[in-house]
Parts: C-alpha cells; structure tokens; sequence
C-alpha cells in the first residue's frame, strides 16, 4: 500500500487541526498549466508535509490541481500603506490569490496567513470579495475621507481568468465613475478591454491610468513564466486599443529576471511604444520568503543549466543575499548589474521618447457617493 505522505512536527507544536490537501513535490500531469512545481506549508503551519511515493506509484492517480473560488467576507476594502518607495497609499485588491500562476508573483506569501501554501494553492485556491463594490462606496462616502488615487492591480490580478464570472472590477469601476474618484489600474491582462466604455469615459474627466505588464516578448517564455495570463501580443494589442480610447497607458517591464529576460528590455519597450504608450517602468525580480523556494524549484525543472548563474547575479543585485526588502532597494537592486539595468532602461526610454511627461489624475469631480446616507446615518 502506498504512503502518500510524511508529516514532520515541531516538538512544541501544539496539536494541529487538519489542513486538506498534502503540499510537496507534485507531478507533471497533477500541475499541468499551473505556475509553482509544488505546494509547500506556509511558514506559519506547525506541520511540514511533504508528498512522497514509496514504490507503488500512488502519486499519479491523484486529480490535478482544481481553480477553487470562496468568498472572502472582508468588511474593509481599502487597504492603506505608508512605503516611501511606491507612489501611492492606498490599494483595491478584489481577489486574493491568482490563476495566472506567475512564478515570480510577490504576492504569493500572502496565502500563508491563510493557512494554504503560496505554491500551487496561490494559483488555484482562489478568494473573491463580492462586496468589494459595497464596501467601497461606503468607505469613500464616510465623513473626513480624503481621495486621492486608488491603485488597483498591486498585489494580485484584478483581470484574472475568474473575473468574467464575478465581475468585482467592473462594479468598483462603476462606483469610482459614479463618485469621480480617480484610479490606477495594473494588470497583465487583455480582460480590462471589457470595461473600456469606462475607462474611456473616466479617462475624458482624467480619472484614470493603465499600466500593462509585460515580461518578454516570446509566446513559450511566456507560458512557462505566467502559464495562465494572455500571451504578450494580446496585451500589446490591449495597450494599442486603450490608447486609441485616449486611456493614458504605461508599460511595465516586470519583473526582470537576469539571464532569462533581461536581453528583452529594448524589444519590450519598442513593442509597447510602437502600441502607443507613452510612459514605461521597470522592477527587478523579488524573492520575499516562500517565492525564493519556489523560484528555484521552477529554474531547476526549466532552465537547469542556468540555476547557478541566475541565483549569483541575483544575488549581486541584492548585496550578496537572495533578497533585500529595503525600501528605494527592494524594486530596483543595487551594484554594477542592477545599474546596468537601469542605464540600458532609460535610454530606451530616452530614445522612444517615452516618459517625457507624467499623467497626472484629478480628485476635483469627486462626490461622495452616499452624500443623503452619510447625513440620514445620524438618525438610525
């Protein structure tokens, strides 16, 4: 009889309740079209499963990774933040976790507080907040809020494959239009062509701004990185039909890996400014916590020639270790690699002429939009 698992215990671990699914090591045909290559504990979990076969070949009558949405009953939706690095303090995430499967994704650490694996439960246990329209237009309409920009798109994707069922950006796009609050949106994702009767509307009153991500130009590059996201000629084509909208659109080249897609920085930026954006950013790959096991796992069963190279020139960019969270380093890296990315970025951007001004969004057309409920509110 085959033993699927072992399970290690921290002697002074209390007792743990049961936690579902078995993280480890998965095979080929269980993982297919998913990011990460296994599905570890999170850091907080007192158990460290690890999936293994002792002969009998069991692992390979397990099901593949099934997409698994669950409401998130969130009572707050604007999260605030006080980075002095990131040019925005509060953010909109209408979904926790994302089935684009980006290797690379910052976010993935966040499935720990969970209780779920950031490997293949951040691309496929997913949690949708379908009162996010609801919370935020009571949370923009109470007494002293203040607008300024809201960014949407930071941690995970708000255009991932689940939002053509659910739909929580389009409502939020419906309340910020209603209320005149600005708003900008990042994503990899073609899906936010739906919303254009929006976006061009809150455009015309400087409401809006657009950044698309775009990490190479190769289609099986692609796929590998970000196994589930549009390729990247349909989100250069995204970028062409919002700015023939007047959508004010950005490209983001990110995140730059060293030796796999740092060659690419030009094409990216000729690609996108022959697609009419007219301003472009770039960040340097991040391995916070768990990604950074991930990330080797995913180099090793892709590019195992290039494991030992990829990890030295991270770890140049990050004074000698894997990763480096300081705020003004944590984006951009530092030492001689890290400036030559820099350099070789802006100027193409200088030769493209992109950046040469910056969008600039408005919070003069905001109202509140429960203006009667907030003063009725003193009387219930």
């Amino acid at each position: 009889m085959a033993r699927p698992s072992a399970v290690l215990r921290h002697p002074s671990a209390p007792d743990p309740a049961p936690t579902g699914e078995l993280p480890g090591p998965v095979v080929g045909r269980q993982r297919r079209g998913r990011g990460a290559q296994s599905n570890a504990s999170g850091r907080y979990e007192p158990l460290a499963r690890l999936a293994f076969d002792d002969g009998w070949e069991s692992l390979e009558d397990l099901p593949p990774f099934a997409t698994t949405v669950t409401v998130d009953a969130t009572r707050k939706i604007i999260t605030r933040n006080e980075s002095p690095d990131i040019a925005f303090d509060r953010s909109i995430n209408p979904y926790r976790g994302c089935e684009h499967g980006c290797i690379y994704c910052f976010a993935r650490p966040t499935h720990a507080y969970l209780g779920l694996s950031p490997g293949l439960d951040f691309e496929s246990k997913l949690f949708v907040k379908p009162d996010a329209p609801e919370l935020l237009e009571r949370e923009i309409s109470a007494a002293g809020y203040s607008p300024r920009t809201i960014a949407i798109g930071t941690n995970t994707d708000p255009y991932q494959p689940i939002e053509r069922r659910y739909e929580v950006m389009r409502r939020i796009l419906e309340v910020l239009e209603r209320a005149g609050h600005p708003v900008g949106i990042v994503t990899k994702s073609n899906l936010i062509l739906r919303d254009l009767d929006i976006l061009g509307r809150m455009a015309e009153r400087n409401l809006v701004k657009v950044a698309l991500s775009v990490t190479t130009l190769d289609p099986k590059l692609a796929r590998i990185m970000e196994p589930r996201a549009p390729t990247p000629a349909r989100r250069l084509e995204a970028l062409r039909k919002l700015g023939e909208a007047r959508v004010p659109t950005s490209v983001m080249v990110a995140p730059i890996v060293p030796a796999i897609n740092d060659a690419e920085i030009e094409s990216i930026l000729d690609a996108a400014a022959a697609a009419g954006v007219a301003s472009a950013g770039y960040v340097i790959l991040r391995l916070p916590l768990e990604v950074r096991d991930l990330f080797r796992e995913w180099l090793m069963a892709n590019f195992p020639d290039r494991h030992r190279h990829v990890f030295k020139l991270i770890r140049e960019m990050r004074g000698g270790k894997d990763y480096d969270s300081a705020w003004g380093r944590r984006m951009k890296g530092s030492g001689p690699y890290a400036w030559m990315i820099g350099r070789r970025f802006e100027i193409a951007c200088e030769k493209l002429g992109l950046n040469a001004a910056k969008a600039k969004l408005t919070t003069e057309h905001f109202r509140p939009p429960r203006q009667g409920a907030v003063q009725l509110s003193l009387f219930t």
